[in-house]
């Protein structure tokens, strides 16, 4: 054996005793396909290092894996125990995406472990028709690799040589049990010669050897087949089923056979053998019609794995992690998991505060769905059963549904239906109803396949359900920091606006307030804590409290954001905040004007006139204890509305604020009448003209006599 180490540090005589005992690990448990993962000094990442019996395209999602992961090699690292799952249908609902990509195996992942250190984890798999337990045999074979492996592992970290992966693990080859001598190799090749059409291709796709019957089938020279996946040197083969059948091959270690449309008068018949280093491929072609007029049909090798779904369940798979709400997860698996399966309906519930909850649905009207929608998770129907007792249940006719359960209620013409439990490591996050026209068997290859897909909805809904409640408590944060309603104030009218940012789910730091400070006087106020989390949320209520506290005795504006600034140094956040404070004396008619770096007030005319006030500018708050906050007064007059916004109404990228600010001013002025209200609305609309991605707090103030 030849053992090629390449971008990964430490001794090479090292690296190749590792191989051995990884291939002897192999031989021992007569393993289809095996895995080493090395967990590198300060890294929680599971690295992939060598691999035996399988593709690294097929394998490459997992070259790095997280000790937190929802995956064997992480458990096993994480717990320090053997994981074993030998039964397919415990595969499909722990480990979701891994039966995705190896249905019907049984796995096992053991941890490499020296003294008190998990230097890595061992993963075997095996095919279907393995016992469901392992054997005396395999048990010490796992643990006599994990012993000697882990003291490998240990004596080249201490002598500073520590194996640690490159970019892409050692593949090991597979070892042919014997070398035929020249006569049994000229006799091998002449029995591939005589069949109808020999292809050989290694577990990467890549043609190694093709008979001239297999070219002339294929219609292209056998020179130029090799080196080349037949996918895409042959462009009636660049659809999904042939590349989907072998990589299926390949990962199941099952035969499988199918055909293949070449031209409208031609049929070829693939059939394909597995093994440790690559895949056989026997061809023949069939006619299109049999004797009778009717198509002739090639007998199954095996009970197959159904691959159409499988590639376009893959693209579910990716595009559940583009959803962010419980209704972008009902709407995705909608759109593509019905096509997938034929099915004719889908329900997608909840289960919140022990009842279940309808969150999305297709193909059912609301009438029918109120029936089950809010029902107790201790109920005796399907949707309750299948959930708390985490089993699947399917009914592939409506005569089975009612024998167990006799009050079922058939909708239209539904005649099988699937209970998918949604369940993450014990905890039910809800249920995925499919429900068929027509009887439907749902054979064991499509059970499973079907519960690993529930696996991914589980964790997308979860999530889902995660981010709304985050957002919940976010906006009910916000709101309950900001006031509830604006004091009236004889010879003023206001109007205050606030709106989060367009997109995440964390609670912004933008504010606003007017406070009565006299039976004549009022203070108007607006700032903005640097951030989007909940800590500049807390500080933005601490911020305003005193504020509120200094205005209501009033104190001016240049001595009030003077205390406000000490407050803030005093607390020492680690964060800074803009505050803009306008004292408005109804009395005098004038207005005291303080700012700690916030943009300037605008100030609205009777006649429309608008400009941005020069106002002198002072430090943003928490920065400097000592910093001093100068103060502008101006006359206030009847018809005059003043505008303070955040700066997430004028910011955007590549646009220069003072630019922004001008043209909002510009917006104010063309303003078509001087209602408080439809000023705001003025704003707001502006504002939606542009790229959003900060809180937006408004308070306009309208002298009226």
């Amino acid at each position: 054996m030849t053992v090629v180490v390449s971008a990964a540090s430490g001794s090479v005589q090292d690296w190749k005793r590792l191989a051995r005992l990884f291939r002897r690990l192999v031989t021992d448990t007569d393993a289809s396909s095996a895995m080493l993962f090395l967990l590198p000094p300060e890294e929680p990442v599971l690295r992939l290092a060598m691999l035996y019996g399988a593709s690294w395209t097929v394998v490459s999602p997992w070259a790095r894996i997280h000790v937190e992961e929802a995956i064997p090699a992480a458990d096993a690292t994480r717990e320090r125990r053997t994981v074993w799952v030998g039964d397919p249908e415990e595969l499909a609902l722990r480990y979701p995406r891994l039966a995705l990509m190896v249905p019907d195996h049984a796995v096992a992942a053991a941890p490499v472990v020296a003294g008190e250190v998990v230097r890595g984890t061992a993963c075997l798999l095996w095919p279907p028709s393995h016992p469901t337990h392992l054997s005396p045999r395999e048990e010490g074979a796992i643990e006599a690799f994990c012993h000697r492996a882990g003291l490998l592992l240990e004596r080249a970290a201490h002598r500073g040589q520590p194996l640690l992966p490159g970019e892409r693990p050692m593949a090991l080859p597979a070892e042919r049990s014997s070398t035929p001598d020249r006569a049994g190799a000229l006799a091998a090749y002449d029995y591939a010669v005589r069949l109808p059409g020999a292809m050989s291709l290694d577990l990467e796709g890549r043609i190694t050897f093709a008979s001239d019957a297999a070219s002339d089938l294929l219609g292209v020279g056998a020179a130029d087949l090799l080196g080349a996946r037949p996918w895409e040197r042959l462009r009636w083969l660049s659809g999904p089923d042939f590349e989907d059948r072998f990589r299926a091959t390949v990962i199941g270690h099952q035969p499988a056979r199918f055909t293949v449309t070449r031209t409208p008068d031609t049929c070829l018949s693939f059939e394909l053998y597995p093994d440790a280093s690559g895949v056989s491929v026997h061809m023949s072609a069939l006619p299109r019609m049999s004797p009778a007029g009717q198509r002739r049909p090639a007998p199954p090798l095996v009970e197959p794995t159904e691959i159409k779904p499988f590639h376009l369940l893959m693209h579910l798979a990716a595009s559940l992690t583009e959803t962010v709400r419980v209704s972008d997860v009902a709407e995705t698996i909608a759109n593509q998991f019905l096509p997938a399966f034929g099915a004719a309906g889908l329900i997608l519930m909840t289960a919140s505060e022990g009842r279940l909850r309808v969150v999305g649905h297709r193909g059912y009207d609301n009438a029918f769905l109120s029936l089950f929608d809010g029902h107790s998770l201790a109920s005796d129907n399907p949707p309750a059963k299948a959930l708390t007792g985490h089993s699947p249940m399917f009914f592939s006719s409506f005569a089975e549904f009612r024998q167990t359960y006799p009050d079922a209620v058939q909708y239209d013409t539904r005649n099988a239906w699937a209970f998918l439990p949604l369940v993450i490591r014990g905890r039910p996050v809800g249920i995925l109803v499919l429900s068929f026209d027509r009887t439907r068997q749902f054979p064991t290859t499509e059970r499973n396949l079907l519960m690993s897909v529930a696996g991914l909805v589980a964790q997308a809904l979860d999530r889902a359900c995660l981010h709304e409640a985050r957002d919940d408590l976010a906006r009910t944060l916000q709101t309950g920091l900001l006031p509830q309603r604006l004091p009236a104030v004889p010879g003023l009218r206001t109007a205050a606006r606030y709106l989060p940012a367009a997109h995440g789910v964390d609670v912004g730091g933008d504010f606003y307030d007017l406070i009565r400070c006299g039976t004549a006087s009022v203070t108007a106020v607006i700032g903005d804590v640097e951030g989007h989390t909940v800590r500049a949320a807390a500080l933005m209520g601490q911020l305003r409290t005193a504020v509120h506290t200094h205005a209501a005795v009033g104190m001016r504006p240049d001595d009030l954001l003077t205390r406000t600034n000490q407050v803030m140094c005093d607390l020492d956040p680690g964060l800074f905040a803009s505050c803009l404070c306008i004292q408005l004396d109804m009395v005098r008619r004038r207005a005291l004007l303080a700012t700690a770096g916030h943009p300037p007030p605008l100030l609205r005319r009777p006649d429309g006139r608008t400009e941005a006030l020069v106002v002198p500018p002072g430090p943003l708050l928490g920065i400097a204890a000592d910093a001093d906050y100068p103060a502008v007064d101006l006359p206030l007059s009847s018809g005059v509305t003043l505008a303070l916004y955040t700066d997430g109404l004028v910011e955007a990228p590549g646009i220069d604020i003072d630019d922004a600010i001008d043209a909002l001013a510009g917006r104010l002025a063309q303003a078509p009448n001087n209602d408080v209200e439809c000023l705001t609305e003025t704003l707001l609309h502006h504002a939606s003209l542009k790229p959003r991605t900060d809180d937006i707090a408004m308070l306009l103030v309208q002298v009226t006599n």
